[in-house]
């Protein structure tokens, strides 16, 4: 949430807002129909609200739980200055504009970071996140059934994980979930990188981080390293991404719930 957040328009919480009749907010795009935890922050807010109404905003909110949710699982634990504002719009179509998909190539993935102020390395670093949590089967199915449109499967995927992942996740599976990290996807550690290595990341955009020389030579360091650098380089990418087009002082709002604009 924190990353779909801060990729569209800024680290606003304009993630959270609900549709109407007359708009379709970021929450109702494809690549956020996945997102969850938006009751957690609700209950906080309103927790919030009852100490001091009208002080903290919606966007802080949810970037203190997400760095929360991460050091709870034994994950880095980083600065997150406060004071952002909320915004007051959300849209469908700026999430599908800016936030990159799972089937992104490696060209794409740098030029979308890059647009956001990261370098190579806060791409290979913030991938990491995928250490934990599951992902639908049909983010990914095509890469098992119909890579090319002729029956195949992706190239880039580990056969051996590709057979695995077919004993879960059949055509049009919509329902199926499969671990991002196996084993250890409820943990946040640096194994994923050792997952990429070996050709199982989950999505395109997981295979393609070993098709840059930054990128991957960052994979390959975090995946054989006795002492990897993943946790203090992932908490200096948050607080990198954290930063994104803030709004302060007169810019947006502090809203009271939110996922409705005041």
């Amino acid at each position: 949430m924190n990353f779909h957040d801060c990729f569209v328009k800024g680290c606003d919480g304009s993630i959270l807002i609900n549709s109407t009749s007359s708009n379709q907010a970021e929450k109702s795009a494809p690549p956020n129909l996945s997102v969850i935890g938006f009751g957690v922050i609700d209950a906080a807010k309103a927790a919030v609200e009852q100490m001091c109404p009208g002080v903290v905003s919606c966007a802080d909110i949810l970037l203190l739980a997400a760095r929360d949710a991460v050091a709870t699982i034994r994950g880095p634990y980083w600065k997150v200055p406060t004071g952002r504002r909320d915004g007051r719009v959300s849209t469908a179509a700026d999430a599908l504009a800016n936030l990159p998909p799972g089937s992104a190539n490696i060209s794409s993935l740098k030029a979308a970071f890059a647009s956001k102020g990261l370098s190579s390395i806060d791409l290979a670093v913030l991938s990491g996140a995928h250490t934990i949590g599951v992902s639908f089967c049909s983010t990914f199915t095509n890469r098992l059934y119909n890579f090319t449109g002729k029956g195949d499967s992706d190239p880039t995927l580990d056969t051996e994980y590709v057979t695995r992942l077919k004993s879960k996740c059949k055509p049009n599976d919509a329902v199926q979930t499969a671990e991002m990290d196996p084993g250890s996807f409820k943990t946040f550690d640096s194994s994923y990188y050792s997952v990429v290595t070996k050709r199982r990341g989950l999505f395109e955009s997981d295979s393609a981080l070993l098709n840059d020389a930054v990128t991957k030579a960052y994979v390959k360091s975090q995946a054989t390293k006795r002492g990897p650098t993943f946790f203090k380089d992932f908490a200096k990418s948050m607080e990198k991404m954290n930063a994104i087009e803030i709004l302060t002082g007169n810019n947006g709002e502090i809203r009271k719930h939110c996922a409705f604009i005041n």
